[in-house]
């Protein structure tokens, strides 16, 4: 089995429940041909509470109020609700695992040789890492002076350009110790720079860095895709909520009333990745 259908086996078993619960829901096994009084089918099937039970079923389980309505096509919002659902856990769980792997490369390779204490640090700190060799010392004085480096192709070094850029005259030139451009560059300097306790370096290490750099986008596209299927799961609920309100009123709260509806899948690509689409039709 390869490993493009193994992947969707789960979104198919979820789905397939899903459609076989639905099912059911439908016809439930009432002893006289009606729900049983007092029972919860009862209570949602009730033509007069239609309006509101119907759209706020739909807007909290998508599907379920079209199918409360005797509409197959609830199935759809089910099966859409499904098959997001576990792409979202999948880009999730891809997201968490990359992550691990940068966070273990940068723990044991780049600051191994300077800190052997896992300091974890905000995610600014591990872009950084993927665009530098290395951080660079913090301090070039041994004294009680702070002497920023000047090398540019360190993250301090870059860091201490960018704050005499901004408060120098001349960044070439340095001004007297004392002044106040000169403490207003340091102190924009201590801020930002990456003290000695996060110190990190890839010299000697050009295949790790690489990657890592792979890792960190990867985790980083993960988890931007996860939070894009969260909003079609959100559209997904709104349409559902929406599509029983309009339907309900269309009905005035009846049974239903023979709407068309249908499903189409199909595959794209974005990103070399593929993707399931899927295309909800509905006629009212």
């Amino acid at each position: 089995m390869s490993r493009r259908v193994a992947r969707w086996l789960p979104s198919v078993a979820v789905a397939t429940t899903l459609l076989a619960g639905a099912s059911r829901a439908q016809h439930p096994p009432p002893l006289d041909g009606n729900p049983p009084l007092g029972s919860l089918w009862h209570f949602l099937s009730d033509s007069s509470r239609a309006r509101w039970v119907r759209p706020t079923a739909s807007l909290v389980l998508p599907g379920t109020g079209q199918l409360l309505g005797g509409s197959e096509r609830g199935a759809l919002y089910l099966v859409a609700e499904a098959l997001l659902l576990t792409r979202f856990f999948s880009l999730q769980h891809d997201g968490t695992r990359d992550a691990g792997q940068y966070r273990n490369l940068a723990f044991s390779v780049a600051r191994g040789a300077f800190s052997p204490e896992v300091r974890d640090t905000a995610f600014e700190y591990f872009e950084a890492m993927a665009k530098y060799i290395e951080s660079g010392p913090f301090d070039m004085d041994p004294g009680p002076d702070l002497v920023p480096p000047w090398d540019e192709r360190t993250f301090n070094g870059r860091i201490w350009l960018l704050a005499r850029q901004t408060f120098f005259a001349d960044p070439d030139s340095i001004p007297a110790p004392n002044s106040w451009e000169y403490l207003q560059a340091l102190d924009f300097y201590r801020r930002r720079a990456v003290g000695p306790n996060f110190r990190w370096s890839w010299r000697g290490a050009a295949l790790e860095q690489d990657l890592y750099r792979q890792t960190i986008r990867s985790s980083d596209q993960a988890f931007r895709r996860a939070r894009d299927q969260l909003g079609l799961l959100l559209a997904n609920h709104l349409l559902s909520a929406i599509d029983a309100l309009i339907s309900t009123r269309l009905r005035g709260g009846a049974g239903p009333a023979g709407p068309s509806a249908g499903v189409r899948l199909g595959r794209a690509r974005l990103h070399a990745d593929p993707y399931l689409l899927v295309t909800l039709q509905a006629t009212f």
